[in-house]
């Protein structure tokens, strides 16, 4: 059942490896030790990424992990959000991931507060570990550990978001088991918070079938609410994983891994590692696709939705200098996918498309047929020879994907940033 997943199975924790596949920017819960930092490569931890990739830059970064680390026996998406904030970069990187790569475990790390409308999909997926944070069964105390929860199309805080995402948890975990799936529940352990709760928790666990537990005592974080809070220490948590395990079996070496994690528990990534994921998150011309294409109102500026764009300005290089080559129209409105589906061939000397927002479909399509799509907002002069030298875009300049303008709430229904999605 554990087989070769090094976070299952303490004594493979040596002889296999893990990857996390950081392509789930997004979170529906704020938690009040969180602070989400992207970019700091000295702390090792949840929620901490070096980059966030889409999921083709994911697959491409995991065919070059394989070329250094050949003892990696599980590909995982931890965040640096929830991957069912993310629900279709998440599952479209697992689909590229278990289409490429059979043999591999797939497994998952979520809230479980957007789990439960894609557990037959993992089945699907043969996703076989899943892990939830489950910090309390008592809305009372979860509303002392969540300043929001996004549910839907709204926000809930205090006991009722805590309540609701308990009743998500609950439905997940119980679903998840009865589908054959391995269920892990981590718990942060906050000394004054949750602490002399965490028992009922794990008493909890046992009684739904939580195949193991992992007790982890919270990292103080800067710029979060409980910053400053006191750490529970080795000797603490020795004891609490022992009165635990009366009622789940406990995780006791957890490293805490940060969401772009790769290689063995407890070794943080070298320099090699990090290089790998900034390559991988660069979007580049090629000799197939030289030029750029950028879809703006003026033609100074990144700040048109692509639904809305009538046309898009096409950048190349001619004599090594970068040139508007034409303003070439896009398809009109109105026929669903086949407009996407020409706009790819009508650009398919493009490597990318800059736009200030677009909607979900049209993102999967054209991405499936090659081209990019990049959501930012800012000058073409500072964003689009960024392209064409291989270098990062400006942190900046992008902007979250995101299905509306009140927060991403994923509905069917969306319309994108307020522009309409085409």
């Amino acid at each position: 059942m554990f087989s070769n997943h090094p976070c299952f199975n303490k004594s493979v924790r040596h002889r296999t490896g893990r990857v996390h596949l950081p392509v789930a920017s997004r979170c529906n819960i704020q938690c009040n030790y969180c602070n989400r930092k992207y970019d700091c490569a000295n702390e090792s931890r949840p929620g901490v990424s070096s980059v966030v990739l889409d999921p083709y830059q994911a697959l491409n970064y995991l065919d070059s992990v394989f070329l250094r680390l050949p003892n990696i026996s599980v590909v995982g998406i931890a965040g640096p959000g929830d991957p069912f904030a993310n629900p279709l970069e998440t599952l479209r990187t697992m689909e590229f991931v278990r289409a490429k790569y059979p043999s591999l475990i797939l497994c998952l790390a979520t809230n479980g507060l957007g789990l439960c409308e894609y557990m037959d999909r993992l089945v699907e997926l043969r996703v076989s570990h899943v892990t939830v944070t489950l910090n309390c069964i008592d809305p009372e105390v979860g509303a002392r550990i969540y300043a929001w929860v996004r549910f839907g199309n709204r926000v809930y805080r205090g006991v009722e978001g805590a309540k609701i995402l308990f009743e998500r948890q609950v439905e997940s975990i119980r679903g998840l088991k009865s589908r054959g799936i391995v269920v892990k529940v981590n718990t942060v352990v906050i000394p004054n918070v949750n602490f002399d709760h965490v028992l009922s928790v794990s008493r909890f666990c046992g009684d739904v079938g939580v195949d193991v537990q992992n007790c982890m005592p919270m990292v103080s974080v800067g710029g979060a609410v409980f910053e400053g809070y006191e750490e529970a220490d080795d000797s603490v948590m020795s004891e609490l994983r022992r009165a635990a395990s009366c009622y789940v079996p406990q995780m006791e070496h957890c490293s805490r891994c940060r969401s772009d994690a790769a290689g063995m528990l407890g070794n943080d990534n070298g320099f090699e590692i990090n290089r790998l994921l900034r390559d991988a998150s660069i979007i580049r011309t090629t000799a197939e696709r030289p030029n750029i294409a950028v879809a703006t109102r003026e033609g100074l500026f990144v700040n048109r939705h692509l639904g809305e764009s009538e046309f898009l300005c096409v950048f190349g290089k001619c004599d090594d200098k970068i040139v508007l080559l034409e303003q070439r129209k896009t398809p009109p409105s109105g026929s669903g996918d086949l407009r996407w589906r020409q706009l790819a061939n009508d650009f398919s000397d493009c490597a990318a498309v800059l736009v200030s927002g677009c909607g979900e479909n049209p993102r999967r399509l054209l991405e499936e047929a090659g081209l990019r799509i990049v959501t930012l907002e800012g000058l073409i002069s500072e964003a689009v020879p960024c392209i064409f030298a291989g270098k990062e875009l400006p942190k900046m300049l992008l902007k979250s994907s995101k299905s509306c303008a009140a927060g991403g709430c994923g509905s069917v229904g969306c319309k994108g940033t307020g522009s309409g999605c085409g």
